[in-house]
């Protein structure tokens, strides 16, 4: 059993609207973190899940005339059903509506209240129900129609007033610049360490935890006529999924030995008031907390349910196909950074897959099919070139994509594996095995054999980011099961030679124009 664990959460998803791209990308650099920490020889929890309680769920129910339970039932269904349909490696999925969140949630309340981190008084101010969030004078500005909306969201707000408990944030100011200041990398990207100490060094506030103006909520211990704020209770989840209160072995395998994927809206909650709980709570903070750019659609603006703007994952899917829409979403955009996803960019990289991967791997199989009695070559006598290739997707490559995973550079680790794809289709036209085949079938089989090799170390570093189709070439290639690991990455050969293959079968196949989704 391996001594080294890995934890990664997404965010658990409002249910206040169904699914769409921005949730799925979220999710996916998530599946790409487990499946790559897997063949790593980590184990792995991966979660996921729904948040279901704050009055905008409460208000979402009551004008569906429904109750707020079975509302929550039917769109936190729609998430899990996002699972298979983007091939997410999930391994557990937590609703805040379930009973062990509720103990979770309610055990950390009575250990801050005993701590004399929480405590009750009153509270007014401006607040969003959309964003279930509350803004100071600073943060709200009058729109031209004369409404008070808050700057960040572009929400309304209204003036509310009510008896709440408050967490003591205040008290944990130092803590979490010293502890940031010492832990630079627990913060992901660069800006956003940079925007989150600026945001603690401008002094913190005390910040409302409890709400009595609804029941839809966990009920705080021992007065339950509050309810948890939706954000006290939503952060809880990462640890209701480890067992906690409990000392279960999950809790002390995998907690703090993690990651969570945010994100940028809800950093703040995350590198901010979720450190501090725990801090209060005598629990270590999270590892590394992420924070990726916004999808943004053709309009400009923000891909989002309340804007309508949204793409659908299905749509991209049943055009593209699969694992070509998991390898656009995170080939063509820097993760930390915003930015547009549309069919011009999936369609270019679809052909890039086909021309440069697909293509490179379908004529080198083809070739052996046809003129080396279907058999994987035999490697000898390697010259220079050939060395040169086979070092460049061996353990250097190797150690470039475990850099750029731990970082969360999805796009520059793919990058570093296409460099040695366009190495290797320079090499065959170099090589023209095809000449070889009249003139030395000794050298042409190194040749092919060398380009085999590589294609088998390709195929398993790309295996996070498209299982199924990089699966369906290490069958092609005769690579059993048990030999697609990180591990059988090296500089030693691992190609079965002499191996025989069946008839080839193109995996990536380009694009052929359609209309497009709308």
């Amino acid at each position: 059993m391996t001594d080294k664990y890995f934890y990664v959460t997404t965010p658990i998803y409002y249910v206040n609207g169904e699914p769409h791209m921005g949730s799925a990308y979220c999710s996916l650099a998530c599946d790409i973190m487990a499946r790559f920490k897997r063949l790593d020889g980590y184990q792995v929890k991966f979660l996921t899940g729904t948040d279901e309680h704050g009055l905008k769920i409460f208000q979402a129910a009551r004008d569906r005339g429904i109750e707020p339970q079975a509302f929550c039932d039917e769109i936190s269904q729609k998430f899990r059903d996002l699972i298979p349909v983007m091939n997410l490696s999930v391994d557990d999925f937590i609703r805040t509506t379930e009973a062990r969140h509720k103990r979770a949630a309610q055990a950390l309340w009575a250990k801050l209240a005993d701590r004399g981190d929480i405590y009750l008084s009153k509270y007014s101010g401006w607040y969003a129900v959309s964003d279930e969030a509350y803004y100071t004078d600073e943060e709200i500005i009058t729109n031209d129609k004369g409404e008070k909306i808050a700057i960040a969201s572009g929400k309304p707000v209204e003036w509310m007033e009510e008896e709440s408990y408050f967490f003591r944030l205040s008290a944990f100011q130092d803590r979490l610049a010293e502890y940031f200041s010492a832990h630079p990398e627990a913060i992901g990207p660069k800006s956003r360490f940079n925007e989150i100490m600026s945001f603690i060094k401008s002094g913190l506030q005390d910040f409302s935890i409890s709400r009595t103006t609804f029941s839809w909520g966990v009920p705080v211990p021992g007065d339950e006529k509050h309810v948890m704020y939706v954000w006290f209770d939503a952060l809880t989840n990462y640890l209701s999924a480890l067992g906690y209160p409990d000392t279960t072995p999950e809790m002390q395998n995998f907690w703090p030995e993690t990651l969570h994927i945010v994100g940028k809206d809800i950093q703040r909650f995350h590198c901010v008031y979720w450190p501090a709980m725990l801090m209060a709570a005598d629990l270590p903070v999270p590892k590394r907390v992420y924070s990726h750019g916004w999808l943004m659609a053709a309009d400009g603006r923000k891909m989002s349910k309340s804007f309508g703007n949204f793409l659908v994952p299905e749509d991209f899917i049943d055009t593209y196909g699969l694992d070509q829409t998991r390898f656009y979403l995170l080939r063509d955009l820097s993760f930390g950074q915003d930015g547009n996803i549309g069919h011009d960019g999936i369609q270019r990289r679809k052909n890039e897959l086909a021309n440069d991967f697909g293509n490179l791997a379908q004529r080198v199989l083809m070739f052996i099919f046809k003129n080396n009695e279907a058999r994987l070559p035999k490697i000898t006598n390697l010259t220079a070139d050939d060395q040169a290739l086979l070092e460049a997707s061996g353990i250097v490559l190797l150690e470039t994509c475990r850099k750029h995973i731990d970082l969360q550079e999805f796009h520059l680790m793919l990058e570093a594996i296409w460099m040695v794809i366009r190495q290797a289709n320079a090499y065959v036209d170099t090589q023209a095995p095809w000449g070889l085949k009249k003139t030395d079938t000794v050298r042409m089989e190194t040749v092919l054999g060398v380009l085999c090799e590589t294609v088998r170390r390709v195929a398993i570093l790309c295996q996070p980011y498209m299982p199924d189709s990089c699966g369906r070439m290490l069958d092609q290639l005769m690579v059993a099961a048990d030999k697609r690991n990180l591990a059988d990455v090296s500089n030693e050969i691992g190609l079965e030679q002499g191996a025989v293959i069946e008839q080839p079968q193109g995996v990536f196949p380009r694009h052929v124009a359609v209309e497009a989704p709308a």
